[in-house]
């Protein structure tokens, strides 16, 4: 018998992509928890069109906080954790119910990830090897780590391997591939800041350079074409962001206010010096 499963979709402004991904992952699934963060785009209206969907609220702060808060409150002992950007393929679908039907060997399950480049996907580079903890039993995994990729850790440390993968239509245009950039750099500097660290000229100068070289000679994204290119590209520009974000937290100075200076009430001493005599 089937181990019931409750999939788990973290969300927030998702009408591009909510509808696709509960179709993908439905056929396997128990119940649809949908975690929210205050989408206001329709996001919630389309998930709420799907009998199997509950949907439970509250602020983001980070990723891994969030879907901690989320977890427990899925109804079944298994969850599956899939992003909105994410899809469930037939075959890792019929992958995970075979696992579930004939009992699992393992308390956790990593994850393999097709990765998309504006529509194209990528055979090389990190997508090559990209993979993540995302099927598990609710009461023994939780996120760990820094930044918004802290990853699932398996109290047991019983953790497999899935054959077959996710599809993952990570950002569609430049748009919204620097706004997650942007949103990655400055939480991870932050946090590195709270740490007290600093970044130096090589982590500033060298390592962006290194990290193309790795991305596009070593790991192959040279094969990949133009969309290799542009991928090792944008790995050294996350690479050095994140330094010039720390950089700037521990010592940009504050832009002056003219505007808040005229408005500071006159010392009336120095409108009547005569008074001070």
């Amino acid at each position: 018998m089937k181990q019931p499963l409750t999939v788990l979709i973290p969300c927030k402004n998702e009408r591009m992509n909510i509808r696709l991904c509960i179709e993908s992952c439905y056929p396997i699934a128990d119940e649809i928890l949908i975690a929210d963060s205050g989408s206001t785009d329709g996001t919630m209206e389309i998930a709420a069109e799907f009998d199997k969907v509950r949907i439970i609220e509250r602020e983001y702060i980070t990723s891994g906080d969030f879907k901690n808060w989320a977890i427990p409150q899925a109804t079944h002992e298994w969850v599956l954790i899939i992003d909105a950007d994410e899809r469930v393929t037939v075959d890792l679908a019929n992958e995970i119910q075979l696992e579930l039907s004939r009992g699992p060997d393992y308390d956790g399950y990593w994850i393999f990830r097709t990765n998309y480049f504006m529509g194209h996907p990528l055979r090389f580079g990190d997508a090559r090897t990209d993979s993540v903890i995302r099927l598990f039993k609710r009461d023994l995994g939780r996120y760990v780590g820094p930044s918004d990729h802290g990853e699932i850790q398996i109290e047991t440390r019983r953790v497999g391997k899935l054959k077959n993968r996710f599809l993952h239509f990570s950002s569609w245009n430049y748009d919204q591939l620097l706004t997650k950039i942007h949103r990655y750099s400055t939480l991870q500097a932050m946090q590195w800041k709270e740490q007290g660290k600093d970044t130096s000229y090589f982590k500033l100068l060298i390592r962006p350079v290194f990290r193309f070289f790795r991305e596009y000679i070593l790991q192959g994204a040279i094969f990949d074409g133009k969309r290799g290119v542009q991928t090792a590209w944008i790995a050294a520009m996350y690479s050095f962001s994140k330094q010039a974000r720390l950089w700037e937290l521990n010592h940009a100075l504050a832009q002056p206010d003219p505007e808040l200076e005229r408005a500071k009430p006159n010392d009336p001493l120095q409108e009547n010096p005569s008074q001070a005599a």
